[in-house]
């Protein structure tokens, strides 16, 4: 395995794309619409200022993007009215497909972002971030515009810990250096090349984001990297270093939470792959400790990774977007 010249081939930096003059020319070139997608749960602090920065340079000023989309959970907050105030387009993702009934996690708002966006292209981008800029969206849309080879753009960057409103420059990404560069190497050592597999901020073309099932909890981001890579290959990637990303840090025991519903998704995979025996039936209990009136209590959480189908095979959305009958 050599990994280096798709390194080389495949992996960009966001300044490769500063000009958005050119970027607008590329995309009219390739006629191609492109929809952001910002998934929120609460998110009533950030949410204004990543549409307002999203919006004034890459639709007002430049019209790299052709639509904002909030695809929200049911925020108890005012995160719908800061978003709608601010000139995006606003959904509860239990309106998308209400035939197909109302499941909670971010998962879900992704699937049904496909339904509900126009774009030829869906660049998602976390609502959380603090120091959001304009390369969050056209860093991962370009190279898919430029390079008609790749189909799924992921985003890295440094994601330094924000400790008592201090920040510590490194310390990010733990599940990913903890969790999935393990599993990688042992099991996928191409995809050890992806620096970041777990990171929120992604641009991917519709036909393909419509042939993948949807994990609609932690899951989501392993099991598109592995189903891309086994229907297409370590080529379809791209990759681009956005520098730094400040956000909201979890805590340990809500990492735990996650690599929990991330592992279930990641054998469920090896397992439908071929690399592995046919699994004895797992427990959807995750237990773990906290330590309260002078004692360790253990704590139960039933997370189970639950799979929406591939949005192509839903008739309503056949049935909007014009494709034949099967």
């Amino acid at each position: 395995m050599n990994i280096e010249p798709w390194l080389k081939s495949n992996t960009f930096h966001h300044s490769m794309f500063w000009n958005n003059l050119a970027l607008l020319e590329q995309k009219e070139k390739k006629d191609q619409t492109v929809s952001l997608c910002i998934p929120t749960l609460n998110e009533e602090k950030t949410i204004g200022k990543e549409i307002v920065i999203f919006k004034s340079e890459l639709m007002d000023r430049y019209p790299l993007i052709d639509e904002i989309a909030v695809i929200d959970s049911g925020s108890t907050d005012n995160t719908l009215e800061v978003a709608e105030s601010f000139g995006a387009d606003v959904y509860l993702s239990s309106d998308i497909l209400p035939e197909e009934g109302e499941k909670k996690g971010k998962g879900e708002n992704l699937w049904k972002a496909i339904y509900q966006l126009k774009g030829d292209i869906i660049c998602y981008v976390d609502a959380d971030i603090k120091n959001v800029h304009p390369r969050f969206a056209y860093g991962l849309i370009a190279p898919l515009l430029y390079h008609d080879q790749i189909k799924y753009v992921k985003a890295f960057y440094d994601r330094p810990l924000v400790v008592s409103g201090n920040i510590r420059v490194s310390g990010g990404g733990r599940v990913t250096e903890i969790l999935m560069r393990p599993l990688f190497s042992l099991f996928f050592p191409e995809l050890t090349a992806i620096v970041q597999p777990l990171s929120g901020e992604y641009a991917v073309r519709r036909n393909v984001l419509d042939k993948l099932p949807f994990p609609i909890g932690y899951g989501v981001e392993t099991s598109h990297i592995l189903d891309v890579y086994h229907r297409w290959g370590l080529e379809a990637f791209g990759q681009t270093d956005l520098d730094q990303r400040v956000h909201r840090n979890q805590t340990t025991a809500a990492l735990g939470k996650m690599s929990f519903g991330i592992l279930q998704s990641f054998l469920n995979r090896v397992e439908r792959n071929g690399m592995l025996e046919k699994l004895p039936d797992l427990s959807h209990i995750h237990r773990q400790f906290q330590f309260r009136n002078n004692q360790y209590e253990q704590t139960t959480s039933k997370i189970i990774e639950e799979e929406r189908p591939p949005m192509i095979t839903i008739p309503a959305y056949r049935e909007k977007f014009g494709l034949e009958k099967n």
